[in-house]
């Protein structure tokens, strides 16, 4: 049975999950947490800190030897806010690559929300029917809009816990200039929320995931205590946090069944306004805020009792579920296909490329059939082309968008096909997956691919060899959809030791077809070895 590792690099802390998988779904073997605090040096220099990189990277030997206790198959470490940010994340990234041998990926913030999104589906019931899910990182903010566990609307802002609290929060407690500052910049940001969800239906289930709910949830249920002695005011408001404290059970789920946590909407308002003018000491002494939060809560308090507020929102429940879920439950649905999350995702990746294609005015009628015969050749030579089963897919996106590009210019509308697929988001793919589509649709035209050029460059070398073959494939599932004004052409592929046989049927004749596809034939012979042979029948 396979075994997965998520490690997921924040702002705040550093979280691993290894699951392995048992009849078609995951169960958690380990997890583990720690604080690094590496967006902290971010939002206040643009630069990642040496002490903030040393941290991160013990941590992550920490995690790698759990990793290799556990025996993994695949490792997959997302990077999120703070490395969106840093003008010093290569790196950070080269250091990890050298001391561990992990690649990481440095995830936009719609796929972050994309990838929690399905973390929680895949795992909390109640999120398939209609809710909304708000993570409160420490560089970011994701809200998505879900219906039947699929997203319908999201948005990404910068109003993470640590980044608020480093460009806003100085002094301890706040004064009442920088409380206005922090007040006035959320404001501005969740007019962007609004705009997205402006006329929508009631929202029945408000889930709410990452530390800062788990602490304002266990915060605004707990019985008011009398605040400690005012401290003197320190200019950064600073404690010393023990980095790889996990006593929170709440963050690391470690098996427990809890009873889950939830806040109303006018406790989160209330402990917003009274956390706003506390010291951290005073902080501390809050139940449920330990050293972990009490520094960074502040922000992120405020950031949920607007929403909560603006959207008219009763309360929400917290959920222990976030990005290493997502990322888990990808790595099962890219290597099980009777997994019910691959089903998901391929029916999110699908409508991801409808998505782009109606965004770019491409004439579905048109995309349709490439795509139909581009599957039928990628099926039929499978023991000549020997791609991975996953290139069925990333080849059928490929074709579907192959003339995105058009909606620029059509003048060199290949190179406009490439920059619009790999630089759109689209749900389901990841980006190194994004890249390798891209790259698919790019070489149509005299151009053939080449490891110096671009799009290359992006890919991985392993995978090369077989985007350069998926390109063939396409170009013949273009030639073969030549004459759009007739009758669809229907073909019939046979392989033999020295050629493959394309034999072409229509009512009104494939001439225009026939000549297309022999213009294919050398590179066709260049890449697999055999003639390319076709007759009209």
């Amino acid at each position: 049975m396979p075994k997965f590792a998520a490690i997921d690099i924040g702002s705040n802390s550093c979280r691993l999950a290894i699951a392995e998988v048992q009849q078609h779904e995951l169960r958690i073997l380990h997890e583990d947490r720690e604080v690094v605090r590496l967006g902290e040096s971010v939002f206040e220099t643009g630069m990642i800190s040496p002490d903030a990189m040393a941290n991160t990277i013990r941590a992550l030997k920490r995690f790698q030897k759990a990793v290799q206790a556990e025996v993994v198959d695949r490792v997959r470490v997302v990077a999120t806010s703070a490395m969106r940010d840093a003008r010093n994340a290569g790196a950070f990234t080269a250091w990890v690559k050298s001391a561990m041998g992990w690649t990481v990926e440095v995830i936009s913030g719609l796929e972050e929300g994309r990838l929690i999104h399905l973390g929680v589906t895949t795992h909390e019931p109640g999120a398939r029917g209609r809710c909304l899910l708000i993570d409160l990182g420490g560089g970011s903010c994701e809200i998505t809009l879900s219906d039947g566990g699929r997203v319908q609307e999201m948005v990404s802002l910068p109003l993470g816990s640590v980044r608020l609290q480093q460009e806003f929060l100085h002094t301890d407690p706040p004064t009442k200039d920088e409380q206005q500052q922090l007040r006035t910049y959320i404001d501005r940001e969740l007019r962007k929320l609004e705009r997205k969800l402006n006329g929508q239906p009631a929202i029945p289930l408000v889930i709410a995931t990452s530390g800062s709910a788990a602490a304002l949830a266990e915060a605004s249920t707990a019985p008011h205590k009398p605040l400690p002695t005012r401290t003197k005011a320190k200019p950064s408001g600073k404690v010393t946090v023990k980095k790889s404290d996990s006593s929170d059970v709440h963050e690391l789920r470690s098996g427990l069944k809890l009873e889950p946590l939830t806040a109303t909407a006018a406790s989160v308002r209330s402990l917003a306004d009274r956390l706003v003018t506390m010291t951290n000491a005073e902080r501390l002494a809050v139940p449920g805020i330990g050293p972990k939060r009490s520094e960074i809560i502040i922000g992120g308090a405020l950031v949920y009792a607007e929403i909560l507020g603006r959207l008219k929102l009763k309360g929400f429940r917290y959920s222990p579920l976030g990005l290493r879920d997502g990322m888990l439950a990808q790595m099962l649905a890219d290597t099980d296909t009777r997994a019910a999350v691959h089903r998901a995702i391929e029916q999110e990746r699908w409508n991801g490329v409808l998505t782009i294609c109606k965004r770019y005015s491409v004439d579905l009628k048109r995309a349709e059939p490439v795509r139909s015969d581009a599957v039928k050749l990628f099926n039929d030579l499978q023991r000549i082309h020997g791609l991975p089963p996953e290139y069925r897919e990333w080849l059928a996106a490929a074709a579907m968008m192959n003339e995105v590009g058009k909606f620029v210019s059509h003048q060199g509308h290949h190179r406009h096909t490439y920059y619009l697929i790999a630089n759109s988001e689209m749900f389901g793919f990841s980006p190194a997956q994004r890249a390798i589509v891209a790259a698919i649709a790019r070489y149509l035209g005299k151009s053939r691919p080449d490891a110096m050029d671009r799009p290359l460059r992006t890919v991985p070398l392993e995978e090369h060899s077989y985007v350069i073959r998926a390109v063939v494939l396409l170009r013949l599932a273009v030639a073969l959809n030549q004459d759009q004004a007739s009758e669809h052409v229907r073909f019939t592929s046979r392989a033999y030791p020295k050629r493959i046989l394309l034999e072409l049927a229509s009512k009104h004749g494939a001439e225009l077809e026939q000549w297309s596809l022999k213009k294919e034939k050398s590179y066709f012979r260049e890449v697999f070895r055999r003639d390319l042979v076709v007759e009209v029948a």
